[in-house]
């Protein structure tokens, strides 16, 4: 059973691409035009991973990044409606972050499509049953691919009607932004500005017909098909002299000139053009990632989530080059592809990003989760012999298991039914705390899993989760060493509509159908009882009390323990002061983390 949710707290986030004249950013526009496209040209190749040795990728668990929030694990028309396209079953473990999809009404025709699909309503059940949130991308209303522009009276009818209709969704909680136009650098400058006036003045007019059917849904833009500081400066100058800033920001990072490479680069320049507006930061969607030959290359994509993570990025999604409803290449008739298995070892972090150090073209995502004892290492991009080498591993134990496994280096058509593990040895900690890992005979497309645990006493299944690696919605995440994991999420305060209701939403994993024990970490300096209500896998909602806490606001020393009746394998659990269905949470608390037991 399929039950509604909402979008993501905006965060801070980071992200950009290079600077290019306006002919060479169309023609890679043109390239690069991700729906309406049944095949690529050559052109568009992104340069291959190197085919290099002797490189070391240092992971140091002692820095933290950032909270784990699966920041890539998303796409553009990633997910279709119906019970493969695809099934609840492949996407539970790849974590969902956000997803960009089409409007209601949805007319585009997509890479050779006969029929329009995945409209973001019709799929909004199902990805809110798999942990995500989605933008709605309205000029994907419009059939062909640029646009098939008709008339102002004819967009601002299509407008009007689609925000109409996501009003009247009011059990549907995970609209997490309306994207007013895509790639407007080229489907809009050079085609219909002579006639139908500046994108400037576009955006608007269109922003204002929003605004005035919904106050609250975020706006995100201006999507351009890539970082231009020049295009960026001039559209954040006129938002803010207009009152029409976006709520997220949204570029794209495609081929040679905006992949992984320059993700840090333009996210520095982006901050740089907000702090010279006397703006705030806002949070950043690279909507679309990838090349078409990148989305092919297990490798590729663990270099865009390090440098995402990095950087900052609230939310990416991957490029919607082929078919739609596949993840992007992840899925081959609803089965994994190599690839997937990248982004499913990306979904099994938990606890904090920490840092990586590449060399070459050796890089990695990590994460550490200090409850569950584990470092978990995503790498790949080298041929070869090459090291890695893990600092901070210690407090694993004077020795630890290391389990080395690889993708193969096929594509979206071919299925890869688990990934190859390659070796399982056990490691002595040296005196500075740190292991070295030889990893022989590297394959530069595949990519690579290291997962580091101590030689014993390690949990067979995940039983405490933080809330600020869950999906939360209308509400905010702080730091806090009084916090396991040094993080909690406070100003869950919201419960009007089904615009801005505030929950948390777990996705949870456990090993047989029963009931579980699930003590809930909390804050309530209220002084008085607070409430949130409960509910799981669509079920019915019950309360939980939150009791006052004596320690303060971020000091989440509370345990309230309550029983829930979950399925084996994936449960959703919501802790929500506002849902629907719910007539809504009293007072107010925060929420550390959930421990099943």
């Amino acid at each position: 059973m399929f039950w509604p949710r909402r979008r993501t707290s905006s965060g801070t986030s980071h992200e950009s691409a290079p600077t290019t004249g306006r002919s060479s950013r169309l023609r890679r526009a043109v390239a690069h035009a991700t729906v309406g496209i049944a095949v690529i040209a050559a052109g568009s190749v992104v340069a291959a991973p190197a085919h290099a040795a002797g490189n070391t990728l240092t992971v140091n668990v002692g820095t933290t990044v950032r909270p784990v929030t699966h920041v890539a694990a998303g796409g553009l028309y990633g997910v279709d409606d119906g019970a493969t396209a695809p099934s609840l079953s492949r996407l539970y473990p790849l974590r969902l972050n956000t997803l960009t999809q089409p409007p209601p009404g949805n007319q585009q025709l997509g890479n050779g499509a006969t029929t329009p699909c995945c409209d973001g309503l019709d799929v909004a059940d199902k990805v809110t049953s798999a942990g995500g949130q989605q933008y709605l991308r309205l000029s994907d209303i419009f059939s062909a691919f640029p646009y098939n522009w008709v008339s102002w009276a004819d967009w601002e009818s299509k407008l009007t009607t689609m925000i109409q209709e996501r009003m009247a969704a009011t059990t549907t909680t995970n609209i997490a932004g309306y994207e007013i136009w895509n790639e407007p650098d080229w489907t809009w400058e050079g085609r219909l500005d002579d006639t139908e006036g500046s994108f400037h003045d576009m955006w608007t007019r269109s922003y204002e017909i929003i605004r005035a059917i919904d106050t609250k849904t975020p706006i995100a833009g201006p999507g351009t098909a890539g970082y231009d500081h020049d295009w960026m400066y001039a559209f954040m100058r006129h938002a803010r002299d207009t009152g029409t800033l976006p709520d997220v920001m949204v570029w794209h990072q495609l081929g040679t000139n905006s992949g992984w490479q320059t993700v840090q680069a333009n996210v520095d320049d982006f901050r740089a053009v907000e702090t010279s507006l006397g703006l705030s930061h806002r949070p950043v969607s690279i909507n679309e990632y990838g090349s078409p030959s990148q989305v092919d290359q297990p490798s590729v994509a663990v270099h865009y989530m390090a440098e995402f993570e990095r950087a900052g990025v609230h939310d990416a999604e991957r490029a919607y080059w082929y078919e739609a409803g596949t993840m992007n290449g992840l899925l081959h008739n609803d089965r994994p592809t190599a690839s997937y298995w990248a982004y499913k070892w990306y979904g099994d972090q938990s606890g904090n990003i920490v840092e990586t150090v590449p060399q070459s073209w050796l890089d990695g995502v990590a994460s550490y989760d200090a409850g569950r004892k584990q470092v978990n290492v995503v790498f790949g991009g080298d041929s070869g012999n090459n090291t890695v080498k893990i600092n901070g591993v210690g407090a694993l134990g004077s020795q630890v298991n290391v389990t080395l496994s690889r993708t193969n280096d096929t594509g979206r058509h071919t299925n890869q039914s688990a990934p190859v593990t390659v070796s399982t040895q056990t490691y002595t900690v040296a005196s500075d705390g740190s292991i070295t890992v030889p990893v022989n005979g590297m394959n530069a497309v595949m990519a690579y899993q290291l997962l580091v645990t101590p030689t014993s006493g390690t949990p067979t299944w995940q039983q405490t989760y933080e809330a600020e690696n869950a999906t939360v919605v209308n509400a905010n995440t702080h730091s806090s060493s009084s916090a396991s994991n040094g993080s909690y999420v406070g100003q869950i305060d919201n419960s009007a509509d089904m615009r801005d209701q505030s929950f948390v939403d777990f996705l949870v994993y456990v090993p047989s159908a029963r009931t579980y024990s699930m003590g809930i970490k909390y804050a309530n300096a209220t002084g008085a009882n607070a409430t949130h209500g409960l509910a799981y896998n669509g079920g019915a909602w019950s309360t939980v009390t939150y009791p006052p806490t004596s320690s303060g606001w971020g000091k989440p020393t509370g345990t309230a323990t309550v029983n829930v009746n979950l399925r084996a394998g994936y449960n959703m659990i919501r802790l929500a002061k506002g849902s629907p269905g719910f007539a809504g949470g009293t007072g107010y608390a925060e929420l550390d983390s959930i421990t099943l037991q």
